[in-house]
This record gives C-alpha cells, sequence and structure tokens, in this order.
C-alpha cells in the first residue's frame, strides 16, 4: 500500500529541514528553527496513520511484519552510514568526546532509544558540561522509531471513528505531562521525552482522518508557524506550556487546508524534501566537523559550507543507498541478518576506539590528593624543608580552585620532597552570583559553590600548607547577572566585583602564613557557538583581561602571591592549542590531561614550588 504523491509535502519537509539547519548554524537567523523537528513529527504522525488506515480500509487488516521491515528499509541503511562514520572518525574528529560515552551513544541511536540516552547522559559534572554528541540529534529518530513500532499495535485498537478524538485526548495528555514536568532548569526530561514530545505525532495522526478545513485556517497556521519560528527560543517557557502542541495544531491547519499550495511544489523544495532524511542524520555531524577551527570561516560563509556539504552527502546518500535499497530486487535479499550484522560490527568498533584520551572523572566529595615521594626516584640530599618557622616536615603545597586546578592535583605526579594535598571543587569559581549563562544557556550554580569562603578557609586550616595554589579558569570568565544586568569579565563594574573576590581568596589562603602562587588562567576552546563563534567564557580577550586582574591582585596584595604564566606554559603559542611539544595537553579544551599535567606543567611548576616553600 502506497500513498499518492503530493509534491507538497516534499516542500514541507523542505522547511523542516531548512529551519534545523539555520537554527544549528546560524541561529540568530531563524532562533525557533528548531521547530522544524515538530514539523517532521507532525508529517510522520500524518503519513504513517494514512497509509496505515488506507491498508485497513483495503485489506480489513495490517501487515504488521510488512509495515515494520519497509520502516527498517527506509530508516536503517543510512542511519547506519552516520553512526559508523561517527565511530570510526569520532577518536580523530572529536578528540574532545569522550569515547565510552560515544559507544553508548551510537548504541542507543541504533537501538532508537537516543532521546532517553541524552536525557540521562549527564552524570557527573565534567559530562554534564561537556560538548555536545555527535549524535545527539537522533534523539529524534528514537521518539520517531518508537512511534513507528507502537502506532500499528494501538490503531488496530481504536475505531475508525473514534481515532481522531482519541489522538487529540493523547496530545493534550502529552502538553500536560509537558508543564508539570517542566523545569526551565533542567529542561531536558520534557525536550527529550517520548511522552512529552508525542503530541505533534498524534496531531498529525488525527490530521489524517479529518476532512480539509478552509484555506484561510491554513493561511493563519503558516503565519503563527512563520512567528515563532522568527521569535521563539529553545527556552522559551511558553513552549512548555502548550506551545508545542499550537506549533502542531498550525501544521496541521497548513496540511489541511493548503497542502497543495503550488509554492511548496517547487522543484528545489522537492528535491531537498526528497533528501531531507538523509540530510537531517548528516548535518549534525558535518556541522561538528566543518568548525570554524578547520575551516578558518565563521557566519554564513561558514553556515554555506556546511549545508552546501549537507546536501552533498545526503544527495549520494539517497541515490546510493536510500533508494536503491528500496528496489524490488533488493527489497527481496534485504533481511534483518546483515542489518544485525552491520550494527553489531558497529558496536564492536565504537567499543574499541584508537587510544582514547584519559578525562576526568568526577569523585563525589572534594578531594585530598597527597602525592608522596617516588619509591623509584632517589630523595634529594638532604631533603627540602618547610622554610624556617613553619611545622617540622616536607614542604606542602595546597592546590585550590575549579575543575581545572582539580586536574591539576589530580594527575600531579609523585614529587621528591613534596607533599600536595588537592583542594580544587569542580564546578566552582569564586564568583557565586547565581545566574549564569553557560555555552548560551542558562546555567544554576552548583549548591556548595556559595560556601566557598567557608571551605577555602577550612581546607587552608587544614592543610596549613606552606604554599597555595590558586587557579581559577572557568566560571569567573561566563556571562554573569551583576545589579539586575547580564555582564562579564571586561565591564568595569564587573572587574570591580571579581578583584574583590579574588582579593578575599587571597586573605583567606594566605591567613595562616603560606606563600600564594596565582595562576594564569590558559585558553579554552570547549565548543564553538552554532555560528562557528566562540561563546564568551573561551574567548581570548575575556581570558586576558582575566589575566591582568590577577596580575593586579598579586602586585597589590600585602601577601606578595607569585604570578606564573600557565597560560604561555600550555598556550606557547599565544592561542588555545590541543598539544605542547607533541603531547596531548587539554582533554576537552578546557581540562588538563594526565599527560599535560605530568610531562609539561609539573616539570615547570614543581621547581618554582619547592623553592617557594623553602625560602
Amino acid at each position: 500500500m502506497s500513498l499518492d504523491y503530493r509534491p507538497s509535502l516534499d516542500g514541507l519537509r523542505a522547511v523542516a529541514l531548512g529551519g534545523v539547519l539555520l537554527a544549528h548554524g546560524l541561529p540568530a537567523a531563524l532562533p525557533g528553527g528548531f521547530l522544524g523537528v515538530d514539523l517532521f513529527f507532525f508529517l510522520s504522525g500524518y503519513l504513517i496513520t494514512t497509509l496505515l488506515l488506507r491498508e485497513r480500509a483495503a485489506t480489513g487488516r495490517i501487515r504488521l511484519g510488512d509495515f515494520w521491515r519497509r520502516r527498517a528499509r527506509r530508516l536503517l541503511p543510512a542511519l547506519i552510514l552516520v553512526v559508523a562514520f561517527v565511530v570510526l572518525a569520532g577518536p580523530r574528529l572529536w578528540p574532545e568526546q569522550d569515547p565510552a560515552a560515544l559507544h553508548l551513544d551510537a548504541v542507543s541511536t541504533l537501538t532508537y532509544w537516543a532521546n532517553w540516552r541524552m536525557i540521562f547522559r549527564g552524570g557527573d559534572y565534567f559530562t554534564q558540561t561537556a560538548a555536545a554528541s555527535p549524535l545527539q540529534h537522533t534523539w529524534s529518530l528514537g521518539i520517531e522509531e518508537q512511534f513507528y513500532l507502537l502506532w500499528p499495535l494501538l490503531l488496530l485498537m481504536v475505531p475508525r471513528r473514534a481515532l481522531g478524538v482519541a489522538c487529540l485526548l493523547g496530545a493534550g495528555a502529552a502538553a500536560v505531562v509537558t508543564a508539570v514536568l517542566f523545569d526551565p532548569a533542567a529542561p531536558d526530561r520534557v525536550y527529550y521525552g517520548t511522552d512529552t514530545r508525542a503530541g505533534a505525532l498524534l496531531i498529525g495522526a488525527a490530521a489524517a482522518t479529518i476532512p480539509p478545513v478552509h484555506r484561510v485556517l491554513a493561511g493563519l497556521g503558516a503565519l503563527v508557524l512563520a512567528i515563532a519560528a522568527l521569535t521563539v527560543h529553545g527556552d522559551t517557557i511558553v513552549l512548555y506550556h502548550g506551545g508545542f502542541t499550537l506549533v502542531a495544531l498550525c501544521s496541521a491547519a497548513v496540511i489541511s487546508g493548503g497542502g497543495r499550495w503550488s509554492l511548496l511544489g517547487l522543484a528545489p523544495l522537492r528535491f531537498i524534501g526528497r533528501i531531507s532524511y538523509g540530510g537531517y542524520l548528516w548535518h549534525w555531524p558535518l556541522f561538528a566537523v566543518l568548525d570554524a577551527e578547520r575551516t578558518g570561516l565563521t557566519g554564513g560563509p561558514l553556515f554555506t559550507v556546511r549545508v552546501a556539504a549537507t546536501l552533498a552527502v545526503a544527495t549520494v546518500s539517497f541515490y546510493a543507498v536510500e533508494r536503491p535499497i528500496r528496489r524490488p530486487t533488493v527489497r527481496r535479499r534485504f533481511v534483518p541478518v546483515p542489518v544485525a550484522a552491520t550494527a553489531l560490527a558497529v558496536f564492536a568498533l565504537a567499543g574499541a576506539p584508537d587510544a582514547p584520551v584519559q578525562h576526568p572523572k568526577a569523585v563525589s566529595a572534594v578531594p585530598s590528593v597527597r602525592a608522596p615521594i617516588a619509591a623509584s626516584t632517589p630523595a634529594p640530599s638532604p631533603p627540602p624543608t618547610a622554610r624556617p618557622g613553619r611545622r617540622a616536615g616536607p614542604p606542602r603545597v595546597m592546590v585550590i580552585g575549579d575543575s581545572v586546578s582539580w586536574t591539576l592535583g589530580a594527575y600531579w605526579p609523585a614529587t621528591p620532597g613534596l607533599d600536595l594535598d588537592n583542594q580544587g571543587v569542580q564546578g566552582c569559581g569564586i564568583a557565586p552570583l547565581p545566574d549564569v549563562r553557560y555555552a548560551g544557556a542558562p546555567h544554576a550554580n552548583y549548591p556548595y559553590c556559595t560556601t566557598w569562603e567557608s571551605r577555602w578557609s577550612t581546607s587552608t586550616t587544614a592543610a596549613d600548607p606552606d604554599v597555595v595554589v590558586i587557579l581559577l579558569d572557568r566560571w569567573e570568565l561566563m556571562d554573569r547577572k551583576l545589579d539586575g544586568r547580564w555582564t562579564g569579565v571586561g565591564d568595569a563594574n564587573f572587574d570591580r566585583y571579581l578583584t574583590a573576590q579574588l582579593t578575599r581568596a587571597v586573605d583567606l589562603t594566605a591567613a595562616h602564613g603560606a606563600r600564594i602562587v596565582l595562576l594564569t588562567a590558559p585558553y579554552t576552546h570547549r565548543e564553538e557557538r552554532p555560528d562557528g563563534g566562540l561563546w564568551p567564557e573561551d574567548q581570548p580577550e575575556r581570558v586576558d583581561t582575566w589575566n591582568r586582574l590577577l596580575t593586579a591582585v598579586a602586585a597589590g596584595h600585602p601577601s606578595h602571591p607569585a604570578r606564573l604564566d600557565l597560560n604561555r606554559v600550555l598556550c606557547p603559542e599565544g592561542r588555545f592549542t590541543w598539544t605542547v611539544g607533541g603531547i596531548r595537553v587539554r582533554s576537552d579544551g578546557l581540562h588538563i590531561t594526565p599527560a599535560g599535567v605530568r610531562q609539561v606543567v609539573a616539570p615547570w611548576l614543581a621547581p618554582q614550588l619547592l623553592r617557594l616553600a623553602t625560602t
């Protein structure tokens, strides 16, 4: 059973894909372009329901096996290619990705539960703040495939005349669940959830059961969709209180009343619509590969290159893979066995990435890591001792700050004659203002960040260090709301605030006579904005301004802190780099690798700490 070809539906697919591409590549031009995913959902519900209803009307039944095999032939071949590309190329193209996490992303993608994977992917601090997975976009495919699996079964239970009402009731229930579960600080549950995003699919199914609406309603629906695409953002509250449902209802009006508009049937739109599945599959990983760092482009030129590459690869995928597999001669030979074998091969490949970089692992409490004297290294003679007037024993160094300082302390090598206490805390700096933007999105302070002063004071008292190393390289550089307005490093008022906070940090750690070391913040490259630019916290200008503030505090504080230029060590060419002297020094664009600490930072820093601790 097949549907009559309607060129305007391919045109709508092209519109949906165009919205998604703009949302992910040039969001300022169309901030609500991500609603193209909802249009895809609606079209899937509408077309699949229409197809199944026609089959039941013509034959009196629905051949479930045939339906599911058709879906597999349509969806799996291209998807397997994309997953294989990501898995095979991932360690080289996306070194910041955790190989184990990427492996699970691949498994969840091929087994169509990627949306739930994305909800629960962020377990610890390092995962929560990591760059997006190159398979993150497959969450929507997971929802659609779950619909394809369950909907034919449900359709068999519902009488034809009651189907429309049942679908609308289901969509209403999804809207209620969305509103109840929505948490502005953690929207992933409702954004990715099958139960909360099923509304568009169900409204599409309902549209398959109703007669055409007046063209005026279709025009109003199109107008509302256009306004939404131009104005809403992913964190717009109204979307989660009926907005997604309204978008689906407007899509239904467009399909039912104006689905045959000649504009949507133009040849270029029809062509893009036909390759839209491959376009959606390939756009996200290709956008990630073709970034500003590799191409040297940003904004419109970068977007043009990305779209051209996406359409080119999608065209090849359509004519070389997707369409041939559905030909009758190929169809008979396409059985689940080779699909399963290919999928299993991808699983195996995903489980054995090339020499993955060790990423930091979160801990449940503030760590205290002491580096003892290495047994294999002869101790100096005589061994270093704390400077006169201090307690007996080898000099003690305390490292304190955020997650970057935590990696410095956690991976510090055994150093003869030097004890090291690691008091870095993941997710916390010294600017506890509650409103934060991380990678352009709202991000709440972690609950324990507001008590940083008492924690720093307690840690210093307990450790009684000879030297305190302070390293802060993230949270002070983000946009924060101060005195009711968003601001950041470089604003005079915010700079005064940071200077006061840093002065307080030095006061607390120097209170018992320890020498203070202020390490400059190295440049970072966590992830790019969709248009290829850098988020504010990664901009070199901000890092430079922060380091100037740090230098001023070091020069003016009565304890005379030593300022040591870690930025010059990790970024010797004056810009962010992944490697120094052939050694990988950054795991994710922010944190320092074990090799970076042991082979680059420690040989430079350890002699200076020993000198400060003993003189």
